[in-house]
């Protein structure tokens, strides 16, 4: 793993090639963007080359050696100086033991594997890293015991947080760190990738224009579809589903959708057994809600602009069914409630209500409240 493998995000490389050539390197930073699109393969890159003994660099560009003690120790995981936080660590706490993976990142992981271990020094390189995923995760308690880090951190240590959803974030937190922001990948990459990983064609271009410039998502959908979650035709389900869904069978039809989310769920936790099946059937959930998105977007797209290149090509016939039924108007409102829809997800909100409540929309006929 090193700086030069990562593709499509030269203004951020950029960025933190200039500190490292100046030898001013922040001792926080936030990497935002999306989900998939290298912010964490960046980040450890820049981990490993900040705590890289001999690093190398051709034509003004710095990268780890990969040859060194720290880069060998690093690329086996078990590097003294570099810390990975992630919210199933609560596990590992003095008093965490048995517990799930809650929602947020507990203030308890934050002490004891970043604010504890930060206070001792280095073991073999001149720095100690911390890079903290899904910082848009930190609850309030978190984020300000971590606050007394990022204004006076030692020397020695740097930190990155690697965030979604900067809104998330205390104003307070944003303004210790350096911001360095990550674009969506170009879909054309995208398809190559997922063909190259053994997709078909035209399953690898509906997943990478549903991903919308997130490599790591759309590598994801295509790994289950590969390992026979058949996320495929699950989406051509979704879509006739929605476009010909009444009032009388909103019930029927949500537990038809969890039914296929604990089918999906299934399959991704033969993947990734590192995340808590209850993560990955949140990301199941959100899954289905962002081809309903997808769906009723190309019904807005086919009532303005016909001519554009939809999603789901592969249904016109459902979607010109959606674009009748509702306006371009209509059909942004829709999109709004299903991020909300996200958000309840996220909240832990009952699940069946979640898709009843989308049902209901669809149909033409909300009597729940937002």
């Amino acid at each position: 793993m090193s700086l030069k493998e990562i593709f499509c995000q030269d203004k951020a490389i950029g960025i933190l090639q200039r500190a490292f050539a100046a030898d001013r390197c922040a001792h926080a930073y936030i990497f935002a963007g999306l989900d998939g699109v290298g912010k964490s393969r960046t980040a450890w890159a820049w981990a490993k080359l900040l705590l890289c003994a001999e690093p190398l660099i051709q034509n003004g560009f710095a990268d780890s050696c990969g040859f060194c003690e720290s880069c060998r120790l690093f690329e086996a995981g078990t590097h003294p100086d570099f810390n990975y936080i992630y919210k199933e660590l609560i596990e590992f706490t003095k008093e965490g033991k048995g517990k799930s993976a809650p929602v947020d990142l507990p203030i308890d992981v934050i002490r004891e594997f970043l604010i504890e271990k930060a206070r001792t020094r280095p073991i073999l390189s001149d720095r100690k890293v911390f890079v903290v995923s899904e910082a848009e995760k930190l609850n309030a308690a978190s984020q300000n015991a971590l606050l007394k880090v990022l204004e006076e951190p030692p020397g020695y240590c740097t930190i990155i947080l690697l965030c979604t959803r900067m809104e998330k974030l205390l104003p307070t937190t944003r303004s210790r760190c350096q911001i360095i922001r990550f674009g969506p990948v170009d879909s054309d990459i995208i398809i190559e990738n997922l063909k190259d990983a053994g997709l078909e064609h035209g399953k690898a271009q509906y997943f990478a224009r549903l991903a919308q410039g997130s490599l790591g998502t759309a590598y994801q959908w295509a790994q289950l579809e590969l390992t026979g979650a058949n996320l495929y035709q699950a989406k051509k389900k979704v879509l006739t589903t929605i476009a010909d869904c009444e009032l009388a069978d909103v019930v029927m039809l949500a537990q038809q959708f969890l039914e296929e989310c604990r089918a999906i769920t299934a399959t991704w936790t033969s993947i990734d057994k590192a995340i808590s099946k209850t993560d990955l059937n949140r990301r199941a959930q959100k899954t289905l809600i962002h081809i309903i998105i997808s769906a009723l977007h190309d019904a807005m797209v086919l009532n303005v602009t016909p001519q554009k290149t939809l999603i789901n090509s592969d249904q016109k016939e459902q979607i010109q069914k959606l674009a009748d039924r509702f306006s371009p108007e209509q059909a942004v409102v829709r999109i709004v409630d299903c991020y909300d829809a996200v958000r309840w997800v996220e909240a832990s909100v009952n699940e069946r209500l979640i898709f009843e409540h989308l049902l209901l929309n669809i149909t033409g006929s909300v009597i729940i409240s937002a």
